[in-house]
């Protein structure tokens, strides 16, 4: 066997042999009892994420036949270990299980400007291993699993990346996006300005053309999907960059990808399934609804979107589909895509020379807050204040792809790690007077998926975003004048370790 072989088999570039690392961790389940794909898989899963157990393989689908298909539930949710939190999302980029969160973000940025190491075009994949086509293929008849009782039908794809291609062919994009089962051939997904593929989507019109090239691979390289989860810069995109090419930067290696059997595009040679045919211009059906990653369903609340019309199907023997349970705290929506954004956007604002020294998406906000932790000295010295400090955030990252999926910055000084949830909170809710230490935005795009945007109080597709300064007006001129009132900072070195040096043995735990 090759060195490229083996590289290519590595757990952040074979999704079967991420399963078998979770294995290795102690953070996987066998499931081999036959488990329902209707809401049974899903609640399973939806329970994992919610008390931070480990990860579900369902061996043992009902209604799967000859090896298609197995279902590997939390992908990337969190464990219950404190010292191994992040250990799924770390397993996708190559790290040990034990990376910070702000290991694993860095990681994730750490080739922003690199150059993109090329992906390599081979000539077959275990993707090839089966072929269905035509009329054989119904997709009602697959175990597709019902993720929530009031979804408006079964989601094949919560964790596997869509695939198209600009007319031209000089873009390629993946990207991440729920897709419902809309009848024997053909699939329905929720399509949203200004995604990518929405863009793609605008270049077909102008063809005259009904369709496009499209297709859907699941159960991908885990680095894959960490890249179709990020914002890449359309520019990007214009000199040459695709998703391909960054994880390649990203891992070291070129990604192995393989041609379509009816269309042109390439998918990873290794996924687990891929579903090829093309996307429709004009042609729409009601999606919906869904159980978000905001944490609720709208019972009957469909929506008309695009439909892909399924000429073919390839998968690997004993194929593992993956799914993600979306919905409250916490599941693959928080871990990837939140952190993600928040990534995205502490690099928009190093570039524009800001000075953020870190970024983070708070669980508590549900995936619509990111904390940015504001340099103090660097601060000071460019003799700003709050109002045009936050306008130029603000200008800067609501006006931005990244800052799209974001409604809320919550700005902080160094004394506050924003990583911790509490801590940000702590200063929300003590440093910024509502309304006067914030800004408001209302001619921006928002995400429309938010409820108080879809079923708020005023309109679905435009403002709702704020800045927040949770710095006192004393940050900005000479400094803190005050300390913590807790453990660390309010005793001297020699009495905190009096106390922590007697603390099991005066009886507490």
């Amino acid at each position: 066997m090759s060195l490229r072989t083996l590289t290519q088999d590595l757990p952040h570039l074979n999704f079967r042999s991420f399963v078998e690392a979770l294995r290795r961790d102690n953070d996987l389940v066998s499931v081999t009892r036959q488990v329902d794909p209707h809401l049974e898989v899903a609640a399973i899963t939806r329970r994992v994420c919610e008390t931070g157990g480990k990860a579900p393989l369902f061996e043992n689908v009902k209604g799967a036949k000859n090896g298609f298909f197995r279902c590997l539930g939390a992908p990337a949710s969190l464990r219950k270990d404190p010292a191994q939190r992040y250990g799924r999302l770390a397993r996708h980029l190559a790290l040990e299980p034990t990376a910070s969160i702000k290991e694993i973000l860095d990681k994730m940025v750490s080739v922003a400007h690199a150059p993109p190491i090329e992906p390599n075009v081979v000539d077959t994949g275990s993707c090839k291993e089966n072929k269905i086509f035509g009329d054989d293929i119904d997709l009602t008849a697959i175990p597709a699993p019902l993720i929530h009782q009031s979804d408006g039908g079964k989601y094949i794809q919560t964790y596997g990346m869509h695939i198209v291609q600009s007319p031209d062919v000089k873009w390629t994009n993946w990207s991440i996006a729920r897709a419902m089962v809309d009848d024997k051939r053909h699939l329905v997904r929720a399509i949203l300005e200004p995604q990518h593929i929405w863009q793609i989507l605008q270049m077909w019109k102008k063809t005259g053309k009904d369709c496009k090239p499209w297709a859907l691979a699941l159960g991908v390289p885990p680095a894959a999907i960490v890249a179709a989860s990020m914002p890449i810069r359309k520019s990007s995109h214009e000199s040459g960059v695709s998703e391909a090419g960054y994880v390649g930067a990203l891992t070291g290696t070129a990604l192995d990808l393989v041609k379509c059997e009816t269309n042109d595009l390439l998918v990873p040679a290794n996924s687990e399934i891929v579903m090829e045919g093309t996307l429709s211009i004009t042609e729409t059906a009601p999606e919906g609804p869904y159980g978000e990653m905001h944490g609720y369903v709208f019972p009957g609340d469909a929506i008309p979107f695009p439909r892909y019309h399924v000429d073919c199907i390839t998968h690997r023997d004993n194929a593992i589909l993956p799914v993600s349970a979306t919905g409250r705290l916490s599941d693959e929506t928080h871990t990837i895509g939140g952190t993600l954004a928040a990534a995205q956007i502490g690099q928009l604002c190093k570039n524009a020379g800001l000075p953020i020294k870190d970024a983070f998406a708070p669980s508590e906000g549900q995936m619509t807050w990111v904390a940015l932790q504001v340099d103090g000295e660097k601060l000071r010295a460019m003799n700003t204040n709050s109002k045009d400090f936050s306008k130029r955030l603000g200008d800067l990252v609501f006006r931005s792809k990244p800052g799209f999926f974001i409604h809320r910055l919550i700005l902080v000084e160094d004394d506050i790690d924003v990583y911790k949830g509490e801590d940000v909170m702590w200063a929300f809710s003590t440093r910024c007077r509502p309304g006067t230490d914030e800004i408001f935005y209302d001619d921006v795009k928002g995400f429309e998926l938010i409820p108080y945007m879809s079923h708020g109080s005023a309109s679905k597709h435009m403002g709702g975003q704020v800045v927040s300064d949770a710095l006192l007006p004393i940050e900005y001129t000479t400094g803190r004048d005050w300390e913590a009132a807790d453990f660390e900072h309010s005793y001297p070195e020699d009495v905190k370790a009096k106390v922590l040096a007697n603390w099991k043995s005066d009886g507490f735990d």
